[in-house]
């Protein structure tokens, strides 16, 4: 059996720390998986990360923008995988996202692995933000409190995103991540809430963690991490 392996690039407690500066480019990013999540270079928007293209959701006005990202554009960080549906099933009714978790999480075996989210379907309800582009001088924690956030009803589209065991939070985020990009990828972002009408929820295995980092960005070798400080802003942050 082919073992699936998440390849992570840089951690999030170093975006936490103000490293923002994109060092690995998309195309090097996708020889690494077809879904996943992560920021682009100077932390500007979401990068959703779904069949294999990589697009970016961030806030300008009444309306998010999304765009598909040229494979030259730079990121500080990224999670992504070549997503295996282990566990697939049909949400026939009306849950919210706190009652879709809780159902996902019965199939899980354990609570030590990560797993890979994705969720197709129609939505009642979808509440998302992205992080404003911003020059690493501010922290992360500061730039996260002004982060715009749209909502949008009965809307289609797909739900990607990773699991994260509490044992690695601080290298990403414990429990879920997820990024949204609608079916006419015009709106998207980090997911806040949301209620699902109906729709299909694939759960895939990770057997490796491939953690990269940004091994000739001299910032990243140099920076000085209070990790108390880093978690507790991710806390405030996700």
């Amino acid at each position: 059996m082919e073992l699936v392996k998440l390849f992570q690039y840089n951690t999030l407690g170093a975006l936490m720390a103000g490293l923002y500066g994109g060092t690995l480019t998309i195309q090097e990013l996708l020889e690494h998986g077809d879904l996943g999540i992560g920021t682009l270079d100077s932390i500007d928007g979401e990068l959703i990360v779904l069949d294999g293209k990589a697009y970016q959701a961030k806030g300008s006005g009444d309306e998010p923008e999304v765009v598909e990202v040229a494979p030259d554009v730079k990121v500080p960080y990224a999670a992504v995988l070549f997503h295996m549906a282990e566990v697939v099933f049909r949400q026939r009714f009306e849950m919210t996202s706190e009652e879709l978790e809780k159902r996902i999480e019965s199939y899980y075996d354990g609570e030590n692995l990560f797993r890979s989210i994705k969720i197709m379907g129609e939505f009642a309800h979808m509440h998302v933000r992205m992080i404003p582009k911003s020059s690493s001088n501010i922290k992360f924690s500061e730039v996260a409190t002004h982060q715009p956030e749209y909502k949008r009803d009965n809307i289609k589209g797909t739900i990607v995103g990773i699991w994260t065991p509490e044992m690695f939070h601080g290298v990403s985020v414990a429990g879920y991540h997820l990024h949204f990009i609608s079916e006419d990828l015009t709106f998207g972002g980090h997911v806040i809430d949301y209620i699902i009408k109906e729709g299909q929820v694939e759960v895939g295995p990770v057997d490796q963690l491939d953690q990269r980092f940004p091994v000739q960005d001299r910032q990243f070798l140099f920076a000085k991490f209070n990790i108390d400080e880093v978690k507790e802003d991710i806390h405030k942050s996700e």
